[in-house]
């Protein structure tokens, strides 16, 4: 592990990209936690229709970006957690720079780009993070240990296109669902830096609300899956002690 990195994993530091549904939940189980340090990255301001289900944020912080609005929530219950907040998008450009300086990634968004370019750079930066997704009455969560554990790709192998992913937008989600899974990322979070066993690493929890069923489905790397590759770049950049 280099040097820098060493520094910020022990500095417990923790990044949620995305604060709406899941990552507002993720947010509230995490801050009376072990954590030290989270880094919040949204591009959106709060609006009217985020207070029935994102319920850190009041009516008078319409308009305000989300994750100043979560900041102050933050340092409200947790004065001594620092917390950097990001008005932007994670992209192509930064997603190396933020994933690369913090403990474990907390995936809050609802773009399934993003979602894909999280698993990414994770994969290939080594650094662990919780993958979240709700759809209507279901929700799906699942903890990815690079080098360890199937990836994103793994299990979808690539985003939906363009007309798949606008339905799914459509169909839109349940509030107490994306609590649920919210609330399951930030708990693997805090078992990851407390150094307990993950209970969803290898796995994927599915829940259906209207079924009222829950379930674990143990996953299995893909062979030719780029986290193979990364591994491998990995353990051939390594410096020999």
């Amino acid at each position: 592990m280099e040097p820098e990195r060493e520094k910020s994993v022990l500095k417990r530091s923790i990044l949620i990209v995305g604060l709406g549904g899941l990552g507002v939940p993720a947010l509230m189980g995490l801050v009376r936690g072990v954590v030290e340090r989270v880094v919040l990255i949204d591009p959106d301001p709060v609006e009217l229709s985020n207070l029935a289900r994102q319920v850190i944020y009041r009516e008078d912080q319409i308009g305000i970006p989300k994750v100043i609005a979560a900041a102050r929530y933050a340092a409200a219950v947790a004065a001594a957690l620092e917390v950097e907040s990001r008005v932007e998008r994670l992209t192509t450009s930064n997603a190396a720079e933020l994933i690369g300086n913090v403990s474990f990634v907390i995936d809050g968004v609802d773009d399934p780009g993003a979602k894909f370019l999280i698993n990414d750079v994770c994969v290939e930066l080594g650094v662990a993070f919780a993958y979240g997704g709700v759809l209507g009455t279901t929700g799906q969560a699942m903890t990815v240990l690079p080098g360890r554990t199937a990836c994103l790709r793994c299990v979808f192998e690539g985003p939906p296109d363009d007309e798949d992913a606008a339905s799914c937008r459509d169909a839109g989600i349940l509030g107490p669902v994306a609590g649920a899974i919210g609330a399951a990322q930030a708990a693997e979070a805090l078992r990851y830096l407390r150094g307990a066993e993950l209970q969803l690493a290898g796995r994927m929890l599915t829940y259906d609300a209207k079924a009222g069923r829950a379930r674990v489905i143990v996953l299995n790397r893909r062979a030719g899956c780029i986290c193979n590759q990364a591994e491998e770049n990995r353990r051939d950049t390594q410096i020999p002690a």
